[in-house]
């Protein structure tokens, strides 16, 4: 991997994921941007913390625990953004400041700590299909919650993924809404983790917190090990 053109792809999503804000009237150091390394190499994690990154995603339990230990000199925030069987939860726990995909209760009853807190977004599914993670918009209320009386979890916002061959923007607009609902029960998660390389300029419009970038920044993946 060449370190220029990483350099380059990460300054060109810069500077849109900042046209994009200034044009919704929004302040670009507002949005994090978190670069999801998935199947790619932990010399190019560190590539990225020496070109300035700070956040960095990964969406399996094994590939991101060895990561992030290999590369726990560099101080990066470590977001689990995948969807996390309740077996794996403390063990992510250990490594992930963030943990994106808790989408039922019994995954908030395996990260329930009485030591140390961890930041969490609840996902929800915008899809008919369990398959693809998050918890039914009509159970979202409960899980939140469940989450919010639950010691050891900081409740940040809701995450999402776009429905797949559906405009990204009316689902993105789903999930704002959904997040005023869930004020009323935790008033400081006003967070949305939405938005990957395809469609960050949506869920930007739709005021987006968090956004998760991976192959527009990295470039196309290796195979899967």
């Amino acid at each position: 991997m060449a370190v220029n053109g990483l350099a380059d792809r990460l300054a060109s999503v810069r500077a849109s994921i900042a046209d994009v804000a200034r044009d919704a009237g929004r302040d670009p150091n507002e949005l994090t941007t978190i670069v999801v390394t998935k199947f790619q190499p932990a010399s190019l994690v560190a590539q990225l913390a020496h070109l300035g990154v700070r956040d960095v995603g990964e969406n399996r339990h094994q590939e991101g625990q060895a990561k992030a230990a290999e590369l726990a000199p560099l101080g990066l925030r470590w977001h689990f953004v995948g969807q996390l069987q309740s077996k794996k939860a403390k063990q992510v726990r250990e490594y992930a400041s963030v943990i994106h995909s808790v989408d039922r209760p019994a995954l908030v009853d395996a990260l329930r700590s009485d030591e140390a807190s961890v930041d969490c977004f609840v996902q929800v599914n915008l899809t008919d299909d369990p398959a693809r993670g998050g918890v039914p918009p009509s159970e979202l209320e409960a899980l939140v919650t469940h989450v919010a009386d639950t010691p050891g979890l900081r409740l940040l916002g809701l995450m999402a993924v776009a429905p797949l061959g559906e405009p990204a923007r009316p689902a993105f607009a789903q999930v704002r809404v959904l997040s005023e609902r869930i004020l009323r029960i935790v008033p400081e998660a006003r967070n949305l983790s939405m938005g990957m390389s395809h469609d960050f300029r949506e869920a930007i419009l739709e005021g987006a917190t968090h956004l998760r970038i991976g192959s527009a920044i990295t470039g196309n993946r290796p195979d899967a090990g």
